[in-house]
């Protein structure tokens, strides 16, 4: 008897979980907070993945049912957090925030379950680190919108199965294919986050600007766009150190100038690849003739931890068309010798492959 009290005890502690927060309550950066879109009509670029989200949102307020849950998948800064946040907007319901790395323990997801509201949207980030047990609670709270407490210790535990309001979950991810096929498959809607191309990058920025208050001119608008590499996170950020550059070392106003003048102050090239990522190119292409190497060899002789390697420079390397991966490593590409001026180098290896 004395287990049972205490278990329900527990129970009533679950809805003071400290891993949760409210969207636009509290924000770490006032600043980030101000830029991020609050409604899909201000959310730049994504046209197609837009289109179809307002329709399954515009369904579900007219029946009056919770938006199914939604999977977000794409590379770091491209906006999953934001599209969470426009999601509850939307649907005029509240959000709840969390990370799955945030989550330790079966008490920890069921204090945040047990707080949802009618309607109210479940925000994971990093989803594919949930661990499995929080997962299995997950299919049910998912599906049936319930989960099971035990109650109780040994011979005289039982489950008791609590039941939750209908909510949305929200899951984000970088890594899709580190997500359970049970759990992936439990979503209804999948929203795929490409990188953002120059025209599109170039309408962020021109927004960002005119809510900081920057003025800069359209060239450098497009200039800047380049450098971006096709994420809005690094756009905004770039954005705000060049405004640093135009207020100490001009008269506010950021010109072209003034990007070539920070760019290369910043070590970051028009292609947007920074020094790290040149790095990375030359050591494949000196120690390792071009590849292929694995991606453990290739972080130790870059001094980059793997996860950094393969979410942050790996994917816009490959999409630029300088980096390839293969089943036996990673390789280089003509134009990866090319831009690091090393064409000789390719010519050299090329000729030893004959000769061999």
């Amino acid at each position: 008897m004395e287990d049972f009290e205490t278990d329900l005890k527990d129970l009533d502690e679950l809805q003071s979980s400290s891993v949760v927060s409210t969207s636009f309550q509290q924000e770490a950066d006032v600043q980030e907070n101000i830029l991020r879109p609050k409604m899909l009509c201000d959310f730049q670029g994504q046209q197609q993945l837009k289109d179809n989200l307002s329709i399954f949102i515009r369904a579900a307020r007219e029946r009056e049912e919770p938006l199914d849950h939604t999977f977000l998948i794409g590379p770091p800064g491209l906006g999953k957090t934001t599209l969470a946040s426009i999601i509850a907007n939307e649907m005029g319901s509240e959000i709840r925030m969390t990370s799955a790395p945030a989550l330790d323990k079966p008490k920890d997801l069921a204090g945040i379950l047990t707080n949802v509201t009618e309607g109210s949207v479940f925000f994971i980030d990093e989803i594919h680190r949930l661990k499995p047990a929080l997962e299995e609670m997950l299919y049910i709270a998912m599906e049936d919108f319930e989960i099971d407490w035990v109650i109780g210790q040994g011979p005289a535990a039982r489950t008791m199965r609590i039941p939750l309001p209908k909510f949305t979950l929200v899951g984000a991810t970088t890594k899709a294919g580190s997500v359970s096929s049970p759990l992936s498959s439990r979503f209804g809607i999948t929203c795929h986050i490409e990188f953002y191309n120059e025209k599109e990058l170039a309408q962020i920025i021109a927004r960002s600007a005119t809510i900081m208050d920057i003025s800069i001119s359209k060239d450098a608008i497009d200039l800047l766009a380049k450098c971006s590499r096709g994420t809005p996170r690094i756009a905004n950020r770039l954005l705000k150190r060049l405004r640093d550059f135009a207020t100490v070392l001009g008269d506010g106003i950021i010109t072209t100038e003034i990007v070539h003048h920070g760019m290369g102050r910043l070590g970051i090239d028009l292609n947007g690849l920074e020094k790290q990522d040149r790095n990375i190119l030359r050591t494949i292409i000196e120690f390792y003739d071009g590849g292929p190497v694995g991606a453990e060899t290739l972080s130790i002789s870059v001094g980059e931890a793997i996860e950094s390697l393969e979410d942050f420079y790996e994917p816009y390397l490959i999409q630029k068309g300088y980096l390839k991966r293969t089943p036996r490593g990673r390789m280089t590409t003509k134009k990866a010798y090319d831009l690091l001026g090393l064409s000789s180098i390719r010519n050299s290896n090329e000729d030893q492959g004959i000769l061999f």
